[in-house]
């Protein structure tokens, strides 16, 4: 009988954890994630002996499931996805934005 107490004091505590954010905190959040998504970008080596023959050959590749979309409309989307908000300033307005 002790559990339901404590678990009728937890409840709202848990939907307050995934209830909108300010406007801010969204904005650096999702900045931080399209700053970071690159559509395509990664890695490639090729080893080669000196007698001319390949021996080792690494390529890594990293996806983002962002491809083909605007950068702007993926950081506006996450703001109003994250605060219930449009951001106060759009993506390509930002000054840190090296797009």
């Amino acid at each position: 009988m002790r559990i339901v107490p404590a678990i009728a004091l937890c409840a709202p505590l848990a939907g307050a954890a995934c209830g909108p954010v300010s406007v801010e905190q969204a904005e650096r959040a999702c900045f931080e994630q399209v700053r970071q998504s690159r559509p395509l970008s990664g890695t490639a080596a090729i080893g080669i002996s000196n007698d001319g023959f390949i021996n080792d050959i690494d390529v890594q590749m990293n996806l983002s499931s962002n491809q083909g979309r605007d950068p702007a409309e993926v950081y506006a989307s996450c703001v109003y996805r994250r605060s219930g908000q449009l951001p106060r300033r759009p993506l390509y307005d930002r000054p840190d934005w090296r797009g």
